[in-house]
Parts: C-alpha cells; sequence; structure tokens
C-alpha cells in the first residue's frame, strides 16, 4: 500500500512540473525583445558620438538592426523570434528528459 501511494506521488509530481512550450517561448522572446527595444532605445535617448558601438554588433546577426528607433523595432523582432525558439526548445527538452525518468518514450 504504501509503495503504490509513493508511485502515486511520483506520478502526480511529475506531470504537474510539466511546462508549456509555446507560453515559455512567448515569455522568453517577450524578454529578449523587450530586452533589446529598451537598451537600443536607452543608448538612442543617451546620445552621443559613437552611438551603441557595442550593441550595434548585432547587426552582424540581425540584418537590418541599428542603434535606433526603428532598429530598435526590428531588433524587437529579432530578438523576440531568437527568445520563442530557445524558449520552446528548453521547454521541449525539459519535457522529454522528465518523460525518459518517468519511464515514457
Amino acid at each position: 500500500m504504501a509503495d503504490e501511494e509513493k508511485r502515486l506521488e511520483e506520478v502526480i509530481l511529475t506531470r504537474l512540473v510539466r511546462l508549456n512550450a509555446k507560453i515559455q517561448g512567448v515569455v522568453v522572446g517577450l524578454i529578449a525583445g523587450i530586452g533589446l527595444f529598451v537598451a537600443t532605445n536607452w543608448l538612442v535617448l543617451k546620445g552621443g558620438k559613437a552611438v551603441g558601438r557595442h550593441l550595434s554588433l548585432l547587426g552582424q546577426f540581425f540584418i537590418g538592426y541599428s542603434v535606433t528607433f526603428s532598429g530598435s523595432l526590428l531588433g524587437f523582432a529579432y530578438a523576440f523570434v531568437c527568445g520563442y525558439i530557445i524558449g520552446y526548445s528548453v521547454a521541449r527538452i525539459y519535457n522529454w528528459i522528465a518523460d525518459l525518468k518517468e519511464g515514457k518514450s
């Protein structure tokens, strides 16, 4: 009887910690996108001789990105997509490992 209760408790705990990959993807994407948007606009408002020299290097990966307001919008889109892919992948891998631990496959 105690073994059944312990097994039931393990199954319930494993089921409760599943991650929703789509939601995690959206959340990580929003955090990444908003972070890049805010960082870019912060540097634009700050101004100076060479605005965002280091941040402008993202233009080598995000085609069309620059440290301007319009660049921050494009950067938001790029960062959201990258963040979504990363968040979604992490959740899927986590759930796959949880399935392996539970004995499913």
